[in-house]
């Protein structure tokens, strides 16, 4: 299982746009890969420490924990890392 992710906050435009990318390309990908990713979204707002680490990067994405990105997501680099 891979694991994606989603770092943001409430009323933030490119973590609104980073959502769009990140549905999209999961939707998008092969039924069997597709399955074996679960998408989770956390906020800054909830967590200080996602707060202190993130704030100036959101929208973030991570990877199994590792950074993938961040501010903006290219589908096709997504596309790539959860092919891989």
């Amino acid at each position: 299982m891979t694991r994606l992710t989603l770092i943001g906050k409430p009323d933030c435009h490119l973590c609104d746009v980073a959502r769009e990318v990140v549905d999209q390309v999961v939707a998008e990908l092969p039924d069997e890969t597709a399955d074996g990713v679960e998408v989770v979204e956390l906020s800054i707002a909830d967590d200080p420490a996602l707060h202190a680490e993130w704030w100036e990067k959101i929208p973030v994405v991570l990877i199994d924990g590792r950074l993938h990105g961040h501010w903006r997501v290219s589908p096709d680099r997504l596309r790539a890392a959860l092919l891989s």
